[in-house]
Protein backbone atom coordinates (compact mmCIF):
# COMPACT_ATOMS: atom_id res chain seq x y z
CA UNK A 1 0.00 0.00 0.00
CA UNK A 2 3.07 2.55 0.87
CA UNK A 3 4.88 1.35 -1.85
CA UNK A 4 1.99 1.68 -4.22
CA UNK A 5 1.59 5.68 -2.94
CA UNK A 6 4.85 6.23 -3.40
CA UNK A 7 5.11 5.28 -6.80
CA UNK A 8 2.22 7.14 -7.55
CA UNK A 9 4.05 10.28 -6.13
CA UNK A 10 6.88 9.76 -8.32
CA UNK A 11 5.21 9.06 -11.41
CA UNK A 12 3.26 12.51 -11.26
CA UNK A 13 6.78 14.45 -10.59
CA UNK A 14 7.70 12.85 -13.37
CA UNK A 15 4.80 13.61 -15.57
CA UNK A 16 5.07 17.69 -14.76
CA UNK A 17 8.91 18.46 -14.32
CA UNK A 18 8.68 21.80 -15.34
CA UNK A 19 5.96 22.05 -12.42
CA UNK A 20 8.19 19.90 -10.08
CA UNK A 21 11.56 21.93 -10.88
CA UNK A 22 9.37 25.19 -10.69
CA UNK A 23 8.10 24.32 -6.82
CA UNK A 24 11.16 23.22 -5.91
CA UNK A 25 13.16 26.45 -7.54
CA UNK A 26 10.58 27.99 -5.11
CA UNK A 27 11.27 26.78 -2.21
CA UNK A 28 14.83 26.78 -2.51
CA UNK A 29 14.50 30.60 -3.22
CA UNK A 30 12.56 31.11 -0.28
CA UNK A 31 14.23 29.47 1.91
CA UNK A 32 17.68 31.28 1.22
CA UNK A 33 15.93 34.55 1.04
CA UNK A 34 14.36 33.98 4.59
CA UNK A 35 18.06 32.70 5.64
CA UNK A 36 19.75 35.67 4.46
CA UNK A 37 16.97 38.46 6.01
CA UNK A 38 17.91 36.64 9.24
CA UNK A 39 21.60 36.92 8.90
CA UNK A 40 21.75 40.22 7.77
CA UNK A 41 19.37 40.98 10.83
CA UNK A 42 22.03 39.15 13.17
CA UNK A 43 24.93 41.41 11.28
CA UNK A 44 23.25 44.73 11.94
CA UNK A 45 22.42 43.99 15.41
CA UNK A 46 25.69 42.84 16.38
CA UNK A 47 27.21 46.30 14.06
CA UNK A 48 25.30 48.02 16.78
CA UNK A 49 25.78 46.38 20.01
CA UNK A 50 29.62 46.66 18.64
CA UNK A 51 29.37 50.24 18.04
CA UNK A 52 27.80 51.13 21.45
CA UNK A 53 30.26 48.86 23.22
CA UNK A 54 33.11 50.91 21.57
CA UNK A 55 31.94 54.53 23.11
CA UNK A 56 33.39 52.55 26.83
CA UNK A 57 31.73 53.61 30.10
CA UNK A 58 33.23 56.52 30.45
CA UNK A 59 31.08 58.85 28.11
CA UNK A 60 27.62 60.80 29.49
CA UNK A 61 25.60 61.89 26.24
CA UNK A 62 22.95 64.40 27.47
CA UNK A 63 20.50 66.27 25.11
CA UNK A 64 18.29 68.83 25.79
CA UNK A 65 14.73 67.40 25.59
CA UNK A 66 11.21 69.04 25.36
CA UNK A 67 8.86 69.12 28.16
CA UNK A 68 6.06 67.15 28.43
CA UNK A 69 3.06 69.25 29.08
CA UNK A 70 3.60 73.11 28.88
CA UNK A 71 0.94 73.65 32.14
CA UNK A 72 -1.74 76.08 32.11
CA UNK A 73 -1.12 78.59 29.02
CA UNK A 74 1.46 76.54 27.42
CA UNK A 75 4.21 78.06 28.90
CA UNK A 76 6.78 75.30 27.92
CA UNK A 77 9.95 75.44 26.21
CA UNK A 78 12.92 73.24 25.25
CA UNK A 79 15.64 73.63 28.40
CA UNK A 80 19.21 74.59 26.67
CA UNK A 81 22.65 73.63 28.80
CA UNK A 82 24.85 76.26 29.63
CA UNK A 83 28.88 76.20 29.77
CA UNK A 84 28.08 76.38 33.71
CA UNK A 85 26.19 73.31 33.52
CA UNK A 86 29.00 71.31 31.67
CA UNK A 87 31.49 72.93 34.46
CA UNK A 88 29.22 71.41 37.04
CA UNK A 89 28.79 68.08 35.49
CA UNK A 90 32.48 67.90 34.74
CA UNK A 91 33.40 68.49 38.36
CA UNK A 92 31.44 65.52 39.56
Amino acid sequence: MLFSVFMLAVKSVYRNLLRSFLTILGIVIGVSAVITMVTIGNGATQAIKDQISSLGTNILLLSPGQRIGGGAGGGGGVPQFTEADADAIRDQ
